[in-house]
């Protein structure tokens, strides 16, 4: 070839094809070694010859680089078939070179051209390559599509306004189901902004923790909405034009050992009835050693601007571990509260008193008369970590009714004023729920810190740990438990309000209980016994715990799942082939036997992790059509144990201590193990699991067939440039229902509300939001008649989204 031909792009190219086939043979030469594809190693090769031929002015670069293009596609193809967001990192680097290399300025310097000789035969391959692409394009292979049915069978009254909400999950029951039909499929796409409201109360402020969030679902009652923010006020707003009526501050105390920063919700207790009994008096002694174990605790009624005598209230739990009661028509404390005090105090007879390590982050629930409350204690710092207590207090008085203590779980009886409950027991973070006809509160438990280790874990810890239980909502005595996780070491704690539901089997109506959970089952039980209405049965788990552990044999699976496939060297992902190459490297290196794969030392990959297939945010359900609307997510983690041969040192943190109060999490004093988790990410960032990683699907309770599934949610939000390709992402917050046949859900992470058909899963509506909208929408009537749908768009700290103070009221005009 004439030495005047310019040679600077093709060589240009040709560096970059062997630097490439440098990476894939070395590091498909390792990947062989550990047991997986030999396809990398003879890429790479084929990469390296055609650089080299490239490099020297040689045609036949093209043809060898044509062969690489088709071996890839041909083995993509048997590999994932056609799954568009599997094929592009397999072909989309090798496409664009293709296309590189048939410019003019490649091909003439090597005398030939796009459309003949060694051009023509890269031409026609990178054509079929476009062809395959524009096929895979046309269908999702992960889609499932269908119809829920639409009958619909009376379902019992539940004795709240049509256009009211007057729990977290509209009742007790934890449905997020609204009778409201005025906003329809056909008219949805019209809804605008009818009002919004700003809090003033944004991420940021010194001291909190990474996991501040806006994750209020406000209640609505008479014509106000009440609604709590991340930094403790509580708000009351005009539900139809959003002007702000009152506004209570809290004293809360500073400098709190705090893992999360949240409230997700406020309680409320209407005016008792004129016949209503007294309310039981408070235990004076014990109120005396509460005060002892926090002296510096705040009094709701001493720093309030205005106190009161109040029939009807709402409760806000706070983060230095008080529930108070405040008037909804003022704002003001109600003194007819805890002796004066207006507020719970939660530090009573708690073990290891650390304000900001323990307090609710969800609100109580309160049936026939008994506020029932939990709390959040800290994850993986220490083994003397607080109680996982479950109390039920007089309502109206504030005064200890029972308390069930899963370390003495028969002893329901009120503790004795100076004795203390179970330290480090399995706690409940999440929301309960409460049948008052059957007289039954229902508690999703966690596990006892440390998460990832349960070599001392008590006989009680094993059987309550990951468990729902329910209790008597008069005393507190067990009725039933069922456990979802044996012996959990991954951080499987049932994190979602438990849903009541009546379903009709073999013709007869059946009180229900559906649980979502991390893991991806949903249980669907008798909520009179906790026995099995679909099917679950026991299958075998891996095994082999780290030294002083053990692995249960069998863990138990639903007729009813969303368990993602499990991980393959095929399923591996990444924008390229390079990336995607060294997850298959780490997927063989990390050890990995499917769901349940314990903890170890040289690295576990959990999954799905413990973000969960379901999180707080649980499902709504549709109690006269019986089916569900669910929203699975599947993200992959990698968890290594790290034995602490220093009981004090911090061997996960290193050498940047959390600043002031903050909890040193995950290094598990007392323990020996301290543990690192982190997701399971390529060298560039990306999940190492292929898409989708979110979907929503509509499921048949009364069968337990999942009618139709469908990737939700874009990554506009998530990369850094703003392109909004459809891959699937996850959510966290709940979804809501309507009678009109509408679903709600605005907690991806790509910063949209969206609505869709309750039938077909088919999305109908979507309205950008100006922060993350991780929280559970809700619905209501204004007093002009008009259904309003309230999101709420604050961000979430440990997901990214952006952050924000608002609160969203949307309606469809000229109703």
């Amino acid at each position: 070839m004439p030495q005047s031909r310019p040679l600077l792009l093709p060589r240009l190219v040709a560096a970059i094809l062997l630097l490439t086939g440098l990476g894939l043979a070395g590091g498909g030469a390792w990947l062989i070694l550990l047991g997986g594809s030999w396809f990398y190693l003879l890429a790479g090769l084929a990469s390296l010859a055609s650089g080299v031929l490239l490099w020297r002015g040689r045609s036949e670069a093209l043809v060898v680089f044509a062969l690489l293009l088709l071996g890839t596609l041909g083995w993509a193809i048997w590999e994932v078939g056609l799954d568009w967001w599997a094929l592009a990192p397999r072909g989309g680097m090798l496409v664009v070179l293709g296309l590189v290399l048939l410019t003019p300025w490649v091909t003439r310097p090597l005398g030939t051209r796009a459309l003949r000789g060694s051009g023509l035969a890269l031409s026609l391959v990178v054509l079929a390559t476009g062809v395959t692409a524009a096929l895979a394009m046309l269908r999702d292979p992960h889609a499932i599509e269908g119809r829920l049915p639409e009958r619909r069978l009376a379902a019992a009254p539940d004795g709240i306004p049509p256009g009211e909400w007057h729990a977290y999950g509209r009742t007790g029951l934890g449905q997020r189901f609204s009778p409201l039909d005025q906003i329809t499929p056909e008219n949805v796409s019209r809804l605008e902004v009818a009002w919004q409201y700003r809090t003033g109360d944004v991420r940021g402020q010194p001291g909190e923790p990474e996991e501040t969030t806006f994750q209020v679902t406000p209640l609505k009652i008479d014509n106000r909405l009440f609604l709590c923010t991340p930094h403790q006020s509580v708000i009351a707003l005009d539900a139809t034009t959003g002007a702000e009526l009152w506004r209570y501050r809290p004293n809360v105390l500073d400098n709190l050992a705090l893992q999360h920063l949240t409230c997700r919700g406020l309680s409320f207790l209407p005016a008792p009835a004129a016949d209503a009994p007294a309310p039981t008096p408070l235990d004076p002694a014990r109120e005396a050693a509460a005060r002892a174990a926090v002296p510096n605790l705040p009094i709701a009624t001493a720093g309030a601007a205005a106190t009161l005598d109040c029939g009807a209230r709402l409760f806000m739990p706070t983060a230095d571990g008080r529930v108070i009661a405040l008037d909804p028509e003022t704002g003001a404390v109600c003194r007819n509260f805890g002796e004066g005090t207006g507020q719970i105090n939660l530090w009573a007879n708690m073990p290891n008193p650390r304000p900001g390590g323990y307090y609710s982050t969800s609100p109580p629930v309160v049936a026939n008369g008994v506020l029932v409350i939990g709390g959040t204690v800290l994850d993986n710092v220490s083994t003397r970590e607080q109680s996982g207590v479950i109390r039920g207090y007089d309502a109206r008085s504030g005064a200890l009714l029972w308390n069930w203590d899963s370390g003495a779980p028969d002893n329901t009886a009120p503790i004795a004023p100076e004795a203390t409950y179970t330290v480090n027991s399995p706690n409940a973070w999440s929301i309960l729920s409460a049948d008052p006809a059957l007289g039954l509160v229902y508690v999703p438990l966690g596990n006892q810190p440390p998460d990832q280790f349960g070599g001392n874990r008590s006989a009680n810890v094993e059987r309550f740990s990951s468990a729902v239980v329910a209790l008597d909502l008069a005393n507190g005595s067990l009725r039933w438990v069922f456990q979802t996780v044996h012996h959990d070491l991954w951080d499987y704690d049932v994190p979602s309000q438990p849903t009541l539901i009546d379903l009709t089997v073999n013709g007869q109506a059946v009180p229900a209980l559906v649980q979502p959970t991390k893991q991806g089952e949903l249980y669907v039980l008798d909520r009179r016994t906790g026995t099995a209405i679909l099917p679950i049965r026991e299958v075998p788990a891996p095994q082999g715990a780290v030294a002083g552990d053990t692995t249960a044999p069998t863990q138990p699976v639903s007729a009813l799942s969303f368990n993602p496939p499990p991980l393959t060297g095929a399923r591996m992902w990444g924008a390229t082939l390079l990336d995607q190459m060294a997850c298959r490297i780490q997927l063989r290196r990390l050890r990995y036997e499917g769901r349940y794969t314990p903890p170890s030392l040289e690295g576990s990959i959990i999954h799905p992790g413990n973000f969960g297939v379901f999180n707080w945010g649980g499902i709504a359900v549709d109690p006269e059509r019986q089916i569900a609307f669910t929203t699975p997510a599947s993200l992959a983690f990698v968890s290594r144990l790290i034995p602490r041969e220093n009981p004090t040192a911090l061997y996960v943190q290193g050498n940047t201590p959390p600043s002031g109060a903050l909890p040193a999490l995950n290094e598990n004093f007392g323990a020996p193990y301290a543990v690192e988790l982190k997701p399971f990410l390529s060298l560039i960032g990306l999940p190492c699991q292929q898409p989708p990683w979110g979907s929503v699907a509509g499921v048949d309770l009364t069968t337990g067939a999942i009618a139709w599934q469908h990737r939700n949610g874009t990554v506009r939000d998530m990369s850094p440039l703003p392109l909004p390709f459809r891959m699937g992402v996850p959510s966290l917050g709940g979804p809501l229902l309507t009678r009109s046949g509408l679903a709600f859900l605005s907690g991806t992470v790509d910063n949209y509300i969206r609505s869709y058909d309750t039938t077909t899963g088919r999305q109908l509506w979507e309205s950008r939001l100006p922060a993350g909208g991780q929280a559970t929408p809700m619905t209501y009537t204004g007093t002009d008649s008009r259904q309003y749908l309230l999101v709420i768009a604050g961000g979430h700290g440990s997901l990214g989204t952006t952050p924000g103070d608002h609160v969203i009221a949307y309606a469809v005009p000229g109703r």
